[in-house]
């Protein structure tokens, strides 16, 4: 049987980018690595793979990158070390600002924007050591479950280039299933952590809210959205959260922790550890076929493991949850879009999607949004409640697999009609209601070899211990090293 690592060395496979971060970052601070070497890895690499995919843009200067990897070089030869990061290639989702390098948010109208700052936590990489090559790919405003926009054109799936690469991090799970990237930032409203996650059998990590301070326009109003952290292991995961996370008083309803790089322990003891499986959230959430059955197949593993898992559907009608997300998201999304509506000169360029979100939240009222924001409310002392009784909760990560690239979302799933342009995910929206942290793992793959995930959700911050048992089930499963993308097996 041919090893993957005979195969890679068959194919020409750096063996710098096959190094998960923690050991990589190590390897530079022992100097048995330069940061000139693993930049040169990595672009060389980029260059090999990321046309067939499309997940990295705005790339900058091959020169220009070595410079600043030969700066890193000699920070360590003095004993300065940055901090996890250093040397360390990154590129930013392009819906974050990036000072000086080419901030689109997948839009046209934003096609030629160049920052004057970073955003907080791109700030907080750089301080860590990181050099941004560019950025990874997204669809307009991040808006869908599905990279591509008129800017850049549409990122491929990993395991599938005929296929999507879910979103709306989607460009950046391509780049940590290919190697492009030791680790990967992403942002999560409705799944576009978890989603890409699962499309592309990385991890990704949706936080509490406020774990990873935003500075956005507006910094007193509670929202959907989260910053958090990709990768390829848990242990990865952990690290890149302790360079984002932590308190910064330019946002003041962060969470009160400090900022620090320290990284506890993840052993724990899991077993007798409860899970609820709320499953397909007791018929209501169609499911492409196979999505139920790998999940249910990570969850025997969890049993192996001594966890003890139990279904449960959660006494709260999902129609509620998911009809005052839909007044919360248009709220949000079209108040921060709708300058561009209203000028004639950039309405014809924002896609129908944005359209109809600025179009639904022009028609809301105050009232409208305070009782949307009233029944989240009902919903969260619902999960509360179901933390008594378990640890941890879980669903999947997507209720399809990855489908063609020319579809922009799916129509229906499992012979059900989707009556929105997101609706096709719905299974995530629970989990972004409660305002709980949720972590996308990988759980197989389908007889197609399309991947799937599971989202392992915990109380309110309780981002160690889902980190704990994500860990402990990684241990036993393994699924990204385990399956290479096929283009890394046939060397593209």
């Amino acid at each position: 049987m041919t090893t993957q690592a005979t195969t890679r060395e068959k194919s020409g496979i750096s063996d710098i980018v096959m190094m998960d971060a923690l050991p990589l970052g190590k390897a530079l601070r022992a100097r048995q690595l330069s940061c000139v070497e693993v930049m040169t890895a990595y672009l060389d690499h980029i260059d090999r793979f990321n046309p067939q995919v499309n997940a990295i843009v705005s790339m900058r200067e091959r020169k220009d990158l070595l410079a600043e990897a030969a700066t890193r070089d000699q920070q360590l030869a003095r004993g300065e070390d940055m901090g996890p990061l250093h040397g360390m290639p990154q590129a930013i989702k392009d819906l974050a600002a990036t000072k000086g390098l080419r901030t689109t948010q997948g839009s046209p109208i934003f096609k030629d924007t160049i920052p004057e700052a970073d955003s907080l936590f791109v700030e907080r990489m750089r301080n860590a050591g990181a050099i941004i090559i560019g950025k990874t790919n997204t669809p307009e405003f991040g808006l869908g479950s599905q990279t591509y926009n008129k800017v850049f054109g549409p990122t491929r799936n990993a395991y599938d280039p005929a296929r999507t690469a879910g979103g709306s991090s989607g460009g950046a799970a391509v780049c940590l299933a290919l190697r492009m990237l030791p680790v990967a930032d992403g942002g999560d409203h409705a799944g576009s952590l978890r989603n890409p996650a699962a499309f592309n059998n990385v991890l990704g990590f949706r936080t509490s809210y406020g774990r990873v301070p935003q500075n956005n326009d507006d910094v007193f109003l509670p929202g959907l959205s989260v910053t958090g952290p990709m990768a390829r292991n848990v242990p990865d995961l952990q690290m890149l959260l302790a360079v984002q996370a932590g308190y910064d008083d330019r946002v003041p309803l962060s969470i009160a922790d400090p900022h620090s790089y320290a990284t506890p322990s993840l052993d724990c003891d899991v077993k007798g550890k409860r899970i609820g499986w709320i499953g397909d959230f007791g018929g209501h959430l169609p499911m492409e076929p196979g999505v139920m059955e790998l999940c249910r197949d990570a969850l025997r593993t969890f049993e192996s493991m001594g966890c003890i898992v139990e279904e449960v559907t959660p006494e709260f009608d999902p129609e509620r949850i998911w009809s005052a997300w839909l007044v919360l998201r248009a709220f949000l999304q079209g108040t921060r879009l709708r300058a561009h509506y209203e000028n004639p000169a950039t309405r014809p360029l924002l896609k129908p999607e944005a359209q109809w979100e600025i179009e639904r939240g022009m028609k809301l009222t105050a009232f409208d949004v305070m009782d949307a924001s009233n029944v989240r409310t009902a919903w969260y002392h619902v999960v509360r409640k179901l933390f008594q009784r378990f640890d941890y909760l879980a669903m999947p990560s997507a209720q399809v697999f990855p489908f063609p690239i020319e579809t922009h979302w799916p129509k229906t799933v499992a012979g059900k009609a989707m009556d929105t342009y997101h609706r096709w995910m719905e299974v995530v929206i629970p989990v972004t209601m409660s305002g709980c942290p949720a972590i996308g793992m990988p759980v197989g793959f389908n007889a197609a070899g399309l991947p799937m995930g599971m989202q392992i959700i915990g109380p309110n911050h309780a981002e160690h211990a889902v980190l704990q048992i994500a860990n402990a089930y990684e241990q036993a499963t393994r699924w990204p090293d385990k399956v290479l993308p096929p283009l890394l097996r046939n060397g593209g």
